[in-house]
């Protein structure tokens, strides 16, 4: 087994483990879903598997919503445990960097850092925020929080700011018009794009469905 391998172990070890008891949709498996995604992904598009691997895996380690929005947890976990891990100080730096922009709500700040990593990193993420799964997701969290699942006098808000972003209470169904809809078109590779496709039809579907049983149509 070469260094890489074992420090990709090493790191899956510790997530798993670190994110035993946490909410259902940012749980491990959300976790391994990402990581498959990102390998699967980057099939197609050139990078460097290492940190690809590695961001997959600790990019949700201590997701701020979950530790009342402070966004540095998440990124400094990372780097003590890679710098515990002897890990390359490169490595260690792209994959904080990765960490810090690629959320959706980081986009509300207009950070610039790209590379071929966060791409597929970001891709993989958002995949398993549509489709079938998203929808679970949405709802998990909803839940989690004590959200509603729809109210119609509570309109989707498309003109957020990230702090409203971040504290809003809104309806599970809001939060399809105020992200999950909108994610097909932020895919940054092919064949993320090829897959969210579907997903998004999925969603789309399935909304036409719920707002037909609500209205006792369906």
């Amino acid at each position: 087994m070469t260094t890489s391998e074992q420090l990709i172990n090493q790191t899956a070890q510790f997530v798993q483990q670190t994110l035993q008891n946490a909410e259902g949709g940012h749980d491990w498996w959300h976790i391994l879903r990402v990581w498959n995604n990102a390998k699967m992904i980057a099939k197609t598009e050139p990078a460097n598997m290492l940190i690809v691997e590695l961001a997959a895996l600790l990019h949700d380690i201590a997701d701020s919503k979950f530790h009342n929005g402070n966004e540095e947890i998440g990124p400094q976990t990372a780097v003590t445990f890679l710098k515990a891990q002897n890990a390359p100080e490169e490595v260690i730096e792209h994959v904080e960097l990765i960490i810090r922009h690629m959320s959706f709500k980081a986009g509300f700040d207009g950070k610039q850092f790209h590379s071929p990593e966060l791409a597929i990193v970001q891709d993989a993420d958002r995949l398993d925020a549509i489709g079938a799964i998203g929808i679970a997701r949405a709802f998990t969290y909803g839940g989690f929080k004590g959200r509603e699942l729809y109210n119609p006098e509570i309109k989707p808000n498309l003109n957020m700011s990230k702090e409203e972003y971040k504290n809003s209470a809104a309806p599970t169904i809001n939060h399809f018009y105020e992200k999950l809809l909108l994610l097909k078109e932020k895919m940054n590779t092919a064949s993320a794009r090829k897959l969210a496709e579907e997903r998004h039809r999925y969603m789309e579907a399935y909304l036409t469905q719920f707002y037909g049983e609500w209205n006792g149509q369906l």
